[in-house]
Protein backbone atom coordinates (compact mmCIF):
# COMPACT_ATOMS: atom_id res chain seq x y z
CA UNK A 1 0.00 0.00 0.00
CA UNK A 2 1.14 3.58 -0.59
CA UNK A 3 1.20 6.10 1.72
CA UNK A 4 -2.46 7.77 0.70
CA UNK A 5 -4.23 4.13 0.61
CA UNK A 6 -2.77 3.37 4.18
CA UNK A 7 -4.12 7.08 5.80
CA UNK A 8 -7.33 6.45 3.56
CA UNK A 9 -7.33 2.64 5.88
CA UNK A 10 -6.76 4.18 8.75
CA UNK A 11 -9.10 7.28 8.65
CA UNK A 12 -11.80 4.47 7.91
CA UNK A 13 -11.24 1.47 10.45
CA UNK A 14 -8.35 2.38 13.52
CA UNK A 15 -9.18 3.95 16.16
CA UNK A 16 -6.98 6.30 17.67
CA UNK A 17 -5.82 7.10 20.93
CA UNK A 18 -6.12 10.85 22.90
CA UNK A 19 -5.95 12.26 18.86
CA UNK A 20 -8.04 15.04 17.77
CA UNK A 21 -9.87 14.82 14.60
CA UNK A 22 -8.29 17.59 13.00
CA UNK A 23 -4.73 15.59 13.53
CA UNK A 24 -6.07 12.34 12.64
CA UNK A 25 -7.57 13.69 8.80
CA UNK A 26 -4.56 15.39 8.25
CA UNK A 27 -3.13 15.31 5.14
CA UNK A 28 0.40 14.72 6.37
CA UNK A 29 -0.70 12.02 9.02
CA UNK A 30 2.51 10.16 9.63
CA UNK A 31 2.89 6.38 9.32
CA UNK A 32 5.82 5.11 10.99
CA UNK A 33 6.80 1.67 9.16
CA UNK A 34 10.22 1.17 10.74
CA UNK A 35 13.03 1.85 13.54
CA UNK A 36 16.21 1.90 13.68
CA UNK A 37 18.17 2.90 17.38
CA UNK A 38 16.58 6.04 18.08
CA UNK A 39 15.11 6.85 15.34
CA UNK A 40 11.98 6.39 13.30
CA UNK A 41 11.34 6.07 9.58
CA UNK A 42 8.04 6.74 8.17
CA UNK A 43 6.16 5.29 5.03
CA UNK A 44 7.79 7.92 2.80
CA UNK A 45 11.54 7.01 3.73
CA UNK A 46 11.88 10.26 6.30
CA UNK A 47 13.82 9.71 9.43
CA UNK A 48 12.87 11.30 12.80
CA UNK A 49 14.28 11.10 15.90
CA UNK A 50 12.69 9.71 18.34
CA UNK A 51 12.65 12.24 21.21
CA UNK A 52 10.04 10.90 23.41
CA UNK A 53 10.59 6.91 23.28
CA UNK A 54 7.76 6.11 21.65
CA UNK A 55 5.23 7.16 25.26
CA UNK A 56 8.31 6.82 27.37
CA UNK A 57 8.49 3.05 26.91
CA UNK A 58 11.20 2.60 23.94
CA UNK A 59 14.24 3.30 26.52
CA UNK A 60 17.10 0.79 24.75
CA UNK A 61 16.17 2.37 20.83
CA UNK A 62 14.18 0.55 18.05
CA UNK A 63 15.41 -3.12 16.20
CA UNK A 64 17.64 -4.71 18.92
CA UNK A 65 18.19 -8.08 17.29
CA UNK A 66 18.62 -9.49 20.87
CA UNK A 67 14.92 -8.66 22.56
CA UNK A 68 13.75 -9.52 18.78
CA UNK A 69 15.55 -12.97 19.37
CA UNK A 70 14.00 -13.16 22.97
CA UNK A 71 10.61 -13.00 22.22
CA UNK A 72 10.76 -15.07 18.88
CA UNK A 73 12.30 -18.25 21.28
CA UNK A 74 9.88 -18.15 23.65
CA UNK A 75 7.18 -18.00 21.02
CA UNK A 76 8.84 -21.38 19.83
CA UNK A 77 8.98 -22.45 23.15
CA UNK A 78 6.16 -21.91 24.99
CA UNK A 79 4.02 -19.26 23.08
CA UNK A 80 0.96 -18.99 25.93
CA UNK A 81 0.74 -20.16 29.74
CA UNK A 82 -1.23 -18.68 32.48
CA UNK A 83 -0.11 -17.86 36.37
CA UNK A 84 -3.31 -19.05 37.82
CA UNK A 85 -2.25 -22.19 39.82
CA UNK A 86 1.05 -22.40 37.92
CA UNK A 87 4.48 -20.89 36.39
CA UNK A 88 6.31 -20.69 33.93
CA UNK A 89 10.34 -19.73 33.11
CA UNK A 90 10.02 -16.47 31.89
CA UNK A 91 7.54 -15.36 34.78
CA UNK A 92 9.64 -16.49 36.92
CA UNK A 93 12.77 -15.25 35.74
CA UNK A 94 11.63 -12.28 35.40
CA UNK A 95 9.87 -11.67 39.07
CA UNK A 96 13.11 -12.73 40.30
CA UNK A 97 15.08 -9.83 38.38
CA UNK A 98 12.79 -7.24 39.62
CA UNK A 99 12.92 -8.10 43.34
CA UNK A 100 16.53 -8.09 43.18
CA UNK A 101 16.51 -4.72 41.53
CA UNK A 102 13.92 -2.95 44.00
CA UNK A 103 13.93 -1.53 47.23
CA UNK A 104 14.20 -2.49 50.52
CA UNK A 105 11.34 -6.24 50.60
CA UNK A 106 9.46 -5.54 47.68
CA UNK A 107 9.65 -8.83 46.11
CA UNK A 108 6.89 -9.81 45.21
CA UNK A 109 5.50 -9.53 41.38
CA UNK A 110 1.95 -9.72 40.25
CA UNK A 111 2.04 -8.92 36.07
CA UNK A 112 -0.45 -7.23 34.31
CA UNK A 113 -0.47 -5.77 30.66
CA UNK A 114 -0.32 -2.02 30.95
CA UNK A 115 0.22 0.65 33.12
CA UNK A 116 -3.72 1.48 34.03
CA UNK A 117 -4.15 -1.97 34.45
CA UNK A 118 -1.24 -1.70 37.17
CA UNK A 119 -3.05 0.93 39.17
CA UNK A 120 -6.45 -0.64 38.60
CA UNK A 121 -4.88 -3.51 40.51
CA UNK A 122 -3.26 -1.70 43.09
CA UNK A 123 -6.47 -0.07 43.91
CA UNK A 124 -7.63 -3.53 44.09
CA UNK A 125 -4.70 -5.16 46.29
CA UNK A 126 -4.54 -2.20 48.74
CA UNK A 127 -8.40 -2.71 49.58
CA UNK A 128 -7.92 -6.47 49.79
CA UNK A 129 -5.15 -6.13 52.50
CA UNK A 130 -7.48 -3.98 54.75
CA UNK A 131 -10.06 -5.97 54.37
CA UNK A 132 -7.79 -8.79 55.30
CA UNK A 133 -6.62 -7.27 58.21
CA UNK A 134 -10.36 -6.56 59.49
CA UNK A 135 -10.19 -3.16 58.31
CA UNK A 136 -13.11 -2.86 55.27
CA UNK A 137 -13.79 0.77 55.85
CA UNK A 138 -10.52 1.84 54.13
CA UNK A 139 -11.71 2.41 50.53
CA UNK A 140 -10.33 5.69 50.22
CA UNK A 141 -7.67 7.33 48.36
CA UNK A 142 -5.11 10.19 48.47
CA UNK A 143 -3.67 11.30 45.05
CA UNK A 144 -2.05 14.69 43.91
CA UNK A 145 -3.34 17.31 41.62
CA UNK A 146 -2.77 16.77 37.98
CA UNK A 147 -1.40 13.26 38.16
CA UNK A 148 -2.12 11.07 35.76
CA UNK A 149 -2.89 7.34 36.74
CA UNK A 150 -3.93 5.71 33.28
CA UNK A 151 -7.59 5.17 31.96
CA UNK A 152 -9.13 2.71 33.69
CA UNK A 153 -12.51 3.52 35.55
CA UNK A 154 -10.20 3.63 38.95
CA UNK A 155 -7.05 4.62 37.57
CA UNK A 156 -8.79 7.42 36.18
CA UNK A 157 -10.31 8.11 39.13
CA UNK A 158 -7.17 8.37 41.04
CA UNK A 159 -6.03 10.73 37.92
CA UNK A 160 -6.43 14.65 39.17
CA UNK A 161 -6.55 16.10 36.11
CA UNK A 162 -10.37 17.77 35.48
CA UNK A 163 -10.66 17.23 31.79
CA UNK A 164 -9.57 13.65 31.15
CA UNK A 165 -11.92 12.34 33.93
CA UNK A 166 -14.97 15.06 33.07
CA UNK A 167 -16.38 12.79 30.05
CA UNK A 168 -16.51 9.65 32.30
CA UNK A 169 -17.92 11.24 35.60
CA UNK A 170 -19.26 10.21 37.93
CA UNK A 171 -16.19 7.89 38.84
CA UNK A 172 -15.09 6.20 41.52
CA UNK A 173 -15.91 7.35 45.12
CA UNK A 174 -13.43 8.48 48.02
CA UNK A 175 -10.69 9.74 46.20
CA UNK A 176 -9.48 13.21 47.74
CA UNK A 177 -6.66 15.58 45.34
CA UNK A 178 -4.04 17.48 47.17
CA UNK A 179 -1.39 19.68 45.99
CA UNK A 180 1.08 18.58 43.53
CA UNK A 181 4.88 20.25 44.00
CA UNK A 182 4.85 22.18 41.23
CA UNK A 183 7.27 25.18 42.18
CA UNK A 184 9.20 22.86 44.93
CA UNK A 185 12.30 21.32 44.38
CA UNK A 186 15.67 20.99 46.29
CA UNK A 187 15.51 22.26 49.82
CA UNK A 188 12.34 24.16 50.37
CA UNK A 189 12.94 23.99 54.25
CA UNK A 190 11.43 21.42 56.45
CA UNK A 191 9.38 19.43 53.94
CA UNK A 192 6.59 18.86 57.07
CA UNK A 193 5.95 22.43 56.80
CA UNK A 194 5.39 22.59 53.21
CA UNK A 195 1.76 22.57 52.12
CA UNK A 196 1.44 19.72 49.86
CA UNK A 197 2.32 17.83 52.81
CA UNK A 198 0.54 19.26 55.56
CA UNK A 199 -2.53 18.78 52.99
CA UNK A 200 -2.34 15.38 53.15
CA UNK A 201 -2.39 15.35 56.73
CA UNK A 202 -5.54 17.50 56.62
CA UNK A 203 -7.50 15.08 54.42
CA UNK A 204 -7.04 12.47 56.30
CA UNK A 205 -7.76 14.27 59.55
CA UNK A 206 -11.08 15.75 57.71
CA UNK A 207 -11.65 12.04 56.20
CA UNK A 208 -10.40 10.04 58.97
CA UNK A 209 -7.35 8.06 58.61
CA UNK A 210 -9.13 4.59 59.47
CA UNK A 211 -11.03 5.16 55.89
CA UNK A 212 -7.94 5.93 54.10
CA UNK A 213 -6.31 3.08 52.30
CA UNK A 214 -3.54 4.56 50.08
CA UNK A 215 -1.50 7.34 49.00
CA UNK A 216 -0.60 7.08 45.03
CA UNK A 217 2.08 9.33 43.98
CA UNK A 218 4.95 8.93 41.01
CA UNK A 219 8.56 9.74 41.81
CA UNK A 220 8.41 12.87 39.37
CA UNK A 221 4.96 13.67 38.34
CA UNK A 222 4.66 13.56 34.51
CA UNK A 223 0.81 15.39 34.55
CA UNK A 224 2.00 18.95 35.20
CA UNK A 225 5.52 18.41 33.64
CA UNK A 226 8.28 16.78 35.13
CA UNK A 227 7.66 17.45 38.78
CA UNK A 228 10.75 16.70 40.55
CA UNK A 229 9.53 16.81 44.71
CA UNK A 230 11.68 18.98 47.11
CA UNK A 231 14.01 17.37 49.27
CA UNK A 232 12.44 15.29 52.29
CA UNK A 233 8.74 15.00 50.37
CA UNK A 234 9.10 11.21 49.61
CA UNK A 235 10.39 10.58 53.62
CA UNK A 236 7.30 12.54 54.69
CA UNK A 237 5.06 10.51 52.93
CA UNK A 238 6.26 7.14 54.40
CA UNK A 239 5.97 9.19 58.02
CA UNK A 240 2.52 9.66 57.00
CA UNK A 241 2.06 6.41 55.78
CA UNK A 242 3.51 4.50 58.70
CA UNK A 243 1.75 6.68 61.69
CA UNK A 244 -1.56 6.58 60.12
CA UNK A 245 -1.90 2.77 58.91
CA UNK A 246 -1.82 3.75 55.00
CA UNK A 247 -0.41 1.55 51.91
CA UNK A 248 2.42 4.52 50.01
CA UNK A 249 2.08 2.94 46.46
CA UNK A 250 4.84 4.46 44.28
CA UNK A 251 3.26 4.77 40.60
CA UNK A 252 6.49 4.41 38.25
CA UNK A 253 5.03 3.50 34.73
CA UNK A 254 7.66 6.09 33.44
CA UNK A 255 9.92 6.24 36.69
CA UNK A 256 10.93 2.98 36.85
CA UNK A 257 13.77 1.00 34.86
CA UNK A 258 16.33 3.88 34.03
CA UNK A 259 14.43 6.93 33.37
CA UNK A 260 15.60 9.01 36.00
CA UNK A 261 18.98 7.63 36.34
CA UNK A 262 17.64 4.22 38.62
CA UNK A 263 16.24 0.93 38.47
CA UNK A 264 12.84 2.50 40.70
CA UNK A 265 12.20 6.13 41.35
CA UNK A 266 11.20 5.88 44.95
CA UNK A 267 14.84 4.42 45.58
CA UNK A 268 16.05 7.37 44.42
CA UNK A 269 14.33 9.46 47.28
CA UNK A 270 15.28 7.01 49.50
CA UNK A 271 11.97 5.30 50.54
CA UNK A 272 10.76 2.13 50.16
CA UNK A 273 6.86 1.96 49.16
CA UNK A 274 4.50 -0.38 50.27
CA UNK A 275 3.27 -1.04 46.39
CA UNK A 276 5.25 -0.19 42.70
CA UNK A 277 3.31 -0.07 39.78
CA UNK A 278 4.80 -0.21 36.68
CA UNK A 279 5.12 -1.22 32.76
CA UNK A 280 6.35 1.20 29.78
CA UNK A 281 10.48 0.81 30.10
CA UNK A 282 10.01 -3.12 31.44
CA UNK A 283 9.87 -3.98 28.34
CA UNK A 284 11.67 -1.08 26.11
CA UNK A 285 8.28 -0.94 24.23
CA UNK A 286 9.05 -4.30 22.79
CA UNK A 287 6.13 -6.08 24.46
CA UNK A 288 2.90 -5.00 26.13
CA UNK A 289 3.38 -5.37 29.81
CA UNK A 290 2.72 -4.19 33.43
CA UNK A 291 2.92 -5.11 37.20
CA UNK A 292 2.91 -4.32 40.92
CA UNK A 293 5.82 -4.96 43.22
CA UNK A 294 4.43 -5.93 46.43
CA UNK A 295 6.71 -5.86 49.85
CA UNK A 296 6.50 -9.17 51.49
CA UNK A 297 4.44 -8.13 54.60
CA UNK A 298 1.43 -7.24 52.16
CA UNK A 299 1.72 -9.62 50.00
CA UNK A 300 1.95 -12.33 53.06
CA UNK A 301 -0.95 -11.20 54.78
CA UNK A 302 -2.87 -11.70 51.61
CA UNK A 303 -1.88 -15.41 51.13
CA UNK A 304 -1.64 -16.49 54.92
CA UNK A 305 -3.88 -19.63 56.51
CA UNK A 306 -6.56 -17.38 57.51
CA UNK A 307 -6.86 -15.86 53.91
CA UNK A 308 -7.09 -18.62 51.71
CA UNK A 309 -8.82 -16.45 48.99
CA UNK A 310 -5.24 -15.01 48.15
CA UNK A 311 -5.23 -11.79 45.48
CA UNK A 312 -8.47 -12.20 44.24
CA UNK A 313 -7.76 -10.53 40.64
CA UNK A 314 -6.38 -11.97 37.25
CA UNK A 315 -5.93 -11.05 33.68
CA UNK A 316 -5.52 -13.63 30.73
CA UNK A 317 -2.38 -12.07 29.27
CA UNK A 318 -0.58 -11.07 32.84
CA UNK A 319 3.04 -12.56 33.11
CA UNK A 320 2.41 -13.95 29.43
CA UNK A 321 5.50 -15.68 28.38
CA UNK A 322 6.53 -13.82 25.83
CA UNK A 323 5.96 -10.50 27.37
CA UNK A 324 8.05 -11.71 30.59
CA UNK A 325 10.46 -12.93 28.09
CA UNK A 326 11.17 -9.59 26.80
CA UNK A 327 10.89 -7.86 30.34
CA UNK A 328 14.02 -10.31 31.20
CA UNK A 329 16.13 -9.97 28.18
CA UNK A 330 15.36 -6.00 28.75
CA UNK A 331 16.87 -6.22 32.53
CA UNK A 332 19.95 -8.22 31.68
CA UNK A 333 20.52 -5.63 28.82
CA UNK A 334 20.16 -2.42 30.31
CA UNK A 335 22.92 -4.26 33.47
CA UNK A 336 25.30 -5.58 30.67
CA UNK A 337 25.21 -2.02 28.13
CA UNK A 338 25.54 0.35 32.01
CA UNK A 339 22.42 1.72 30.85
CA UNK A 340 22.13 3.28 34.25
CA UNK A 341 25.14 5.28 34.77
CA UNK A 342 24.75 6.16 30.82
CA UNK A 343 21.75 7.99 32.30
CA UNK A 344 23.50 9.24 35.23
CA UNK A 345 26.06 10.86 32.65
CA UNK A 346 23.83 12.59 30.04
CA UNK A 347 21.13 13.61 32.13
CA UNK A 348 23.16 16.96 33.47
CA UNK A 349 24.06 17.16 29.74
CA UNK A 350 20.21 17.34 28.62
CA UNK A 351 19.53 19.64 31.03
CA UNK A 352 22.27 21.75 30.49
CA UNK A 353 21.03 21.99 26.54
CA UNK A 354 17.68 22.90 27.64
CA UNK A 355 18.80 25.26 30.06
CA UNK A 356 20.95 27.31 27.33
CA UNK A 357 17.99 27.16 24.86
CA UNK A 358 15.89 28.55 27.91
CA UNK A 359 18.04 31.59 28.21
CA UNK A 360 18.12 32.01 24.17
CA UNK A 361 14.45 32.20 23.85
CA UNK A 362 12.13 33.88 25.32
CA UNK A 363 9.17 31.80 24.90
CA UNK A 364 10.48 29.35 27.59
CA UNK A 365 9.02 29.94 31.20
CA UNK A 366 10.64 26.88 32.74
CA UNK A 367 12.21 23.90 32.26
CA UNK A 368 11.95 20.87 34.68
CA UNK A 369 13.43 17.28 35.34
CA UNK A 370 15.52 14.80 36.12
CA UNK A 371 17.58 11.86 34.14
CA UNK A 372 16.09 11.60 30.77
CA UNK A 373 12.81 13.13 31.70
CA UNK A 374 12.17 16.89 30.95
CA UNK A 375 9.44 19.39 30.73
CA UNK A 376 9.71 22.69 28.69
CA UNK A 377 6.95 25.46 29.92
CA UNK A 378 6.22 27.32 27.35
CA UNK A 379 5.07 31.38 27.62
CA UNK A 380 4.46 34.12 25.37
CA UNK A 381 7.39 36.23 27.04
CA UNK A 382 9.34 35.30 30.17
CA UNK A 383 11.06 38.56 30.89
CA UNK A 384 7.79 40.47 30.90
CA UNK A 385 5.74 37.25 32.38
CA UNK A 386 3.38 37.56 29.46
CA UNK A 387 1.45 33.99 29.21
CA UNK A 388 -0.22 32.70 26.24
CA UNK A 389 -3.62 33.62 26.03
CA UNK A 390 -5.52 30.04 25.59
CA UNK A 391 -5.99 30.85 21.45
CA UNK A 392 -2.17 31.20 21.07
CA UNK A 393 -1.81 28.17 23.29
CA UNK A 394 -4.24 26.26 21.74
CA UNK A 395 -2.36 27.08 17.78
CA UNK A 396 0.74 26.33 19.43
CA UNK A 397 -0.22 23.11 20.67
CA UNK A 398 -2.53 21.99 17.88
CA UNK A 399 -0.04 23.68 14.51
CA UNK A 400 2.37 25.02 15.24
CA UNK A 401 4.24 22.22 17.24
CA UNK A 402 2.69 19.42 15.46
CA UNK A 403 4.20 21.36 11.94
CA UNK A 404 7.59 21.60 13.81
CA UNK A 405 8.05 17.76 14.86
CA UNK A 406 7.56 17.43 11.05
CA UNK A 407 10.10 19.92 10.23
CA UNK A 408 12.98 19.56 12.24
CA UNK A 409 12.47 15.44 12.11
CA UNK A 410 12.10 15.49 15.72
CA UNK A 411 9.29 13.66 17.56
CA UNK A 412 8.16 15.04 21.08
CA UNK A 413 4.95 15.90 22.72
CA UNK A 414 2.67 18.86 23.34
CA UNK A 415 1.25 18.87 26.58
CA UNK A 416 -1.80 20.67 27.21
CA UNK A 417 -2.16 19.32 31.13
CA UNK A 418 -2.07 22.71 33.18
CA UNK A 419 -0.16 24.62 31.09
CA UNK A 420 1.25 24.72 27.46
CA UNK A 421 4.16 22.31 27.55
CA UNK A 422 6.86 19.96 25.49
CA UNK A 423 7.84 16.86 27.17
CA UNK A 424 11.44 15.65 26.24
CA UNK A 425 12.17 12.05 27.33
CA UNK A 426 14.62 10.70 24.82
CA UNK A 427 15.63 6.65 24.98
CA UNK A 428 18.25 6.17 27.61
CA UNK A 429 21.24 4.62 25.12
CA UNK A 430 21.27 8.35 23.95
CA UNK A 431 24.61 9.20 23.13
CA UNK A 432 26.14 13.37 22.76
CA UNK A 433 24.93 12.87 19.27
CA UNK A 434 21.81 12.32 19.47
CA UNK A 435 21.12 14.89 22.35
CA UNK A 436 22.75 17.18 19.99
CA UNK A 437 20.15 16.36 17.58
CA UNK A 438 17.10 16.68 20.03
CA UNK A 439 18.86 19.72 20.69
CA UNK A 440 18.92 21.06 17.67
CA UNK A 441 15.01 20.22 17.33
CA UNK A 442 13.93 21.52 20.36
CA UNK A 443 15.73 24.96 18.86
CA UNK A 444 13.39 24.82 15.83
CA UNK A 445 10.41 24.28 17.60
CA UNK A 446 11.23 27.35 19.86
CA UNK A 447 11.91 29.23 17.15
CA UNK A 448 8.51 28.42 15.20
CA UNK A 449 6.57 29.33 18.74
CA UNK A 450 8.21 32.66 18.74
CA UNK A 451 7.57 33.36 15.05
CA UNK A 452 3.71 32.50 15.79
CA UNK A 453 3.68 34.50 18.92
CA UNK A 454 4.07 37.54 19.02
CA UNK A 455 6.61 39.43 21.49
Amino acid sequence: MDTAELRDKARRHLGPHFTRGQRWRAAEMPVFVRGEGCHLFDSEGRRFLDGLSGLFCANLGHSRGDIVSAASKQMDLLPYSTNWGSAHPPAVEAASLIAELAPGDLTTTFFVNSGSEAVESALKLARQYHGSNGQPQRTKIISRNMAYHGTTMGALSVTGIPKIRAPFEPLLEGVRHVPNTLGLTGDCGPAADLDCVRSIERVIAEEGAETIAAIFAEPVQNGRGALVPPEGYWPELRRICDEHGILLVSDEVICSFGRLGSWFGSARYGVTPDLITFAKGSTAGYAPLGGVVVREPVIERLFDQGNRAGFTHGATWGGHPVATAVAAATINAMREESILPNVEQRGPQLRSGLESLQRAHRCVKDVRGTGLFYAVELTADSSTGRELTDEQSTRVLREVLPNAFDRTGVILRGDDRGATMLMVSPPLISDEEVLGELLAGIDGMLSDVEAAVPA
